[in-house]
Formats: C-alpha cells, structure tokens, sequence
C-alpha cells in the first residue's frame, strides 16, 4: 500500500541550509519525490514557510504552489501566512485556498496561541475549513513556533473556542506531552522523552476529549513518542487511529525516519490492524485534505 506523507519540505531547486553541514539541505522535487517513492510514498504534502521568502530555505506559498502544479499526480501543497495585517488575513487564506491549498502549515508564528494575532488567523482558517498544522514552541522568543505553555492550557482553549478548526499537532513540544512525567521546564520540553510513557499524558487526554485534535507522526518528535514505549505506542495507535497522519518532515535524500518501517512491519505482522494502518498511511489524509 502506497503512503500518503503529510508533512514534506522541498525547494524548486537544491538549497543550502544556512549555518548548516553538507548534509543539511532542501532537495528539489526531482530528489524528493525520488526519495519518497522509494519508501513506498505514493503522495507528499508540502508545507509552506510563508507568504515571503522561505524561512531557512524552506519555500515559500508561490513556491509550493508551483511545485505542486508541476507534478500534479505526486504533490499537494499546504499555504501558510505572514505575522502581518491581520485584518486581511481571511481575504489572503480564501486566495490561497482557492489556487488550491489543502491546508495552512505549518504555522511557526512565535506568539502565544492566544495572541490577537494567532487568533485572527485560527479564526479565518475555521471559517474557510482549511485543517491547520502547527509547530509548537515553550514561549515566545524561545526557537520558533506558536506558543504555549506546560499542559497545553492554550491549546486546549483553542480547541474549544474553534470547534470546527481541525488542528494538526507536531514538534517536540507537542509530542512530549504524550506522557504524564513531561518536564516543566521549557528546554527540556524540547526534548524527545525516553523511556516508558507514564499514564496521565496531557495529549492523550486532549485527543480524547477533543475532537478536532489531530496529529502528524513527523520527524523524531512524533517517531520517539511512538517508539519510546511500543506497547503503548501501539496502542495509541489503534486508539486514535482516525486522528493520526503518516508524515516524515523529511527535507532532503540523506534522511530516512523509522516510524514508516515500525508501521510497515507491525502491520505485516498484526501487532497493528489493517484498518488503523489504512487509516494512519493514507485514509485519514484522504478523507481531511480531500487528497
């Protein structure tokens, strides 16, 4: 069965990094999309920087965009918004939405998630019905990402001040709440966890308890979560399996993250169900981002 990665960065061309090793760069769509069909992904989504230039090389809408419509049959785009104006923030994402965006993200902002600004956007893009992917960060001026603090108090108030907004979690300070000893501390909030996943896990309960939380299984935030305790891991899948999307946040050919081969192999041998894998590679993004 072919994937379908909701979370990918490339550039039209070969990018470098800045302040990165050799190894750290933005593959073309050529690169990339060779890269992914050889993991056995059928479909990516890209994931905007924003409206202007790419953030660390990472490309812009227009970039995206274009992209997309040159390898139709492969790539989908997801736009992404400036921290300017808004007041036009509605007007921008309907554009945006209309040359074909399947989503906003992923949306690194780094204000809190209560800020008027974050607000504006989260209100535009329920009214537009367009799922929102989010980078989290501890708190403003700390890396980048929209904010929030220990528990996630924000963004549950999100969740329940929009309920129609489907909000796509991801990042280390997102996924280390899976587990009830997640540190207060907000350098240590950015770290990936170790170990057996204590009961009493903030995300456990919000994904429970509401709804429109879902969850894109990137990079090694998403991957230690999950593998940081199979059996519970495991379980979490099968719990949430309508929730949770196959992604990588891959960004060039030098990077292969294990979760894929983790999936793959539970499913061939039934430590995972069908339906749940079905759902987690390819189901959930077809039916949320009408892919």
């Amino acid at each position: 069965m072919q994937k379908i990665d909701t979370h990918v960065h490339c550039a039209p061309t070969k990018t470098a990094m800045p302040g990165a090793g050799p190894d750290q760069y933005i593959a073309d769509p050529q690169e990339m999309r060779a890269h992914l069909e050889s993991q056995g992904i059928g479909r990516a989504v890209l994931l905007s920087s924003g409206e202007s230039a790419g953030l660390a090389g990472l490309s812009s809408n227009d970039a995206c965009r274009q992209i997309a419509a040159a390898m139709p049959d492969f790539f989908s785009w997801m736009c992404n918004l400036d921290a300017a104006k808004p007041e036009t923030m509605a007007d921008r994402l309907k554009i945006y939405k209309a040359q074909g965006a399947v989503g906003l993200g992923e949306l690194t902002i780094n204000q809190w998630i209560d800020s008027p600004l974050l607000t504006a956007v989260f209100d535009a893009a329920q009214q537009l019905e367009l799922p929102v992917t989010i980078h989290m960060s501890p708190r403003p001026g700390m890396s980048y990402g929209v904010c929030d603090r220990w528990g996630l108090p924000l963004l549950e108030q999100l969740l329940h001040t929009h309920p129609r907004l489907q909000v796509v979690g991801h990042s280390q300070v997102f996924w280390r709440e899976i587990s009830g000893d997640c540190p207060r501390d907000d350098q240590e909030r950015m770290g990936y966890g170790s170990g057996p996943v204590a009961p009493g896990g903030r995300l456990v309960t919000l994904l429970e308890f509401c709804p429109n939380l879902y969850a894109d299984l990137s990079a090694n935030s998403a991957g230690c979560a999950i593998l940081r305790d199979e059996a519970f891991g495991l379980q979490f899948l099968e719990r949430f399996q309508d929730r949770l999307f196959y992604a990588t946040d891959t960004v060039n050919s030098q990077q292969v993250f294990p979760l894929g081969k983790f999936l793959d192999e539970a499913a061939a041998d039934g430590r995972l169900s069908a339906q749940a894998y079905e759902k987690i590679c390819r189901g959930n993004a077809r039916r949320i981002y009408r892919l």
